[in-house]
């Protein structure tokens, strides 16, 4: 390739989705786990990649690094053709894919030092400062003589990363990088990945650990058995489902006829203090009262239905209108429940 080509290539890349793709579809035997999912991942975007074990997203992950093959489909990561373009796209992408793998007997700065070392884009008059530098980035840099076989899952989870990041990266591609990591390490990675994307890398983050996609990402993408079922900005995703009111009175009676009237409760539930709505799970009871929660605004505005509540006699202690959360978002496209707890 010719220095104005390559020129040319880089120049494409640097506009557009990093990672794109129409149609893909890979098969094992008769069972599609990725099938026909077109994916768009902006540039700069921390774009979370979720789905429950089995849905696709490490298939999906394989094939776009070169690790597998798609059956049908077009693929561009960096605004070139993969696979045709690995060669030139690879050393611009850090992965982190199904756990880290490393030499037991070598120590953690040994380990990234021969992996750099097997690089032949990475400058071995820097190796050592770099290795240096990524430990430390992923706080294992107290551990960087210590010999693999003694790291925690975590510590090694932490060196798979610090592997990724031995040079400067475009796109950064994590698999569960909070794995085995204790609170204090998920914060640090969390902030890892934010400080990363402002950098202006694009990281695709595969998760099934919804809490985490929600403090980290800007985007993401959900899986259900081999299908992308929708994609997007995290509040584009969250507003396209219903919203719900939660109220809070103690005054439950009188509150559930006024939002029963306004086409605001759906299901109603009869214990002790009162009438209860339970179409969502419901916040604690403080000083007495009782959450009441109606699902959907009905066309209402907010400032109505308080005004309503109000002129019916209804103490009103709390009123808010929430959207979604990304997992009440996922069952209402796949009607499936979601593993949130790992």
């Amino acid at each position: 390739m010719t220095e104005a080509a390559d020129e040319e290539n880089r120049t494409e890349a640097g506009t557009g989705l990093a990672i794109e793709t129409r149609g893909l579809v890979k098969r094992f035997g008769h069972r599609a786990a990725v099938n026909g999912i077109d994916l768009a991942v902006p540039r700069g975007a921390v774009f979370g990649f979720l789905g429950p074990n089995g849905s696709g997203k490490t298939t999906t992950i394989r094939v776009l690094l070169g690790l597998a093959t798609a059956n049908s489909g077009t693929i561009s990561v960096l605004g070139r053709p993969v696979p045709q373009s690995l060669a030139s796209v690879l050393p611009d992408v850090g992965a982190l894919v199904e756990g880290p793998g490393f030499y037991p007997f070598l120590t953690g700065a040994g380990n990234l030092i021969r992996l750099d070392s097997a690089d032949r884009h990475a400058p071995g008059s820097t190796r050592r400062q770099r290795v240096h530098d990524a430990l430390d980035r992923v706080g294992l840099g107290h551990a960087a003589g210590k010999k693999v076989r003694a790291y925690s899952l975590g510590m090694k989870q932490r060196l798979g990363l610090a592997n990724a990041l031995l040079r400067p990266r475009e796109l950064l591609v994590l698999d569960e990088p909070t794995n085995g990591l204790d609170p204090q390490g998920t914060r640090e990675v969390r902030s890892l990945v934010r400080s990363l994307a402002a950098g202006g890398t694009t990281v695709f983050v595969s998760s099934h650990l919804l809490a985490e996609v929600e403090q980290m990402c800007t985007h993401a993408g959900i899986m259900s058995a081999g299908r992308l079922v929708a994609q997007g900005p995290l509040e584009e995703l969250r507003s396209a489902g219903e919203p719900r009111v939660l109220l809070q009175t103690p005054d439950v009676g009188k509150a559930t006829g006024v939002l029963s009237r306004l086409g605001l409760l759906t299901v109603d539930a009869t214990g002790q203090g009162g009438s209860l709505l339970e179409t969502r799970p419901l916040r604690e009871q403080t000083h007495g009262d009782w959450t009441v929660a109606g699902t959907g605004l009905n066309g209402v505005a907010p400032e109505a239905i308080v005004a309503a509540l109000v002129a019916e006699g209804v103490r009103v202690r709390g009123f808010t209108v929430e959207n979604p959360s990304l997992e009440e978002r996922f069952v209402s496209l796949t009607g499936e429940g979601f593993d949130v707890a790992g």
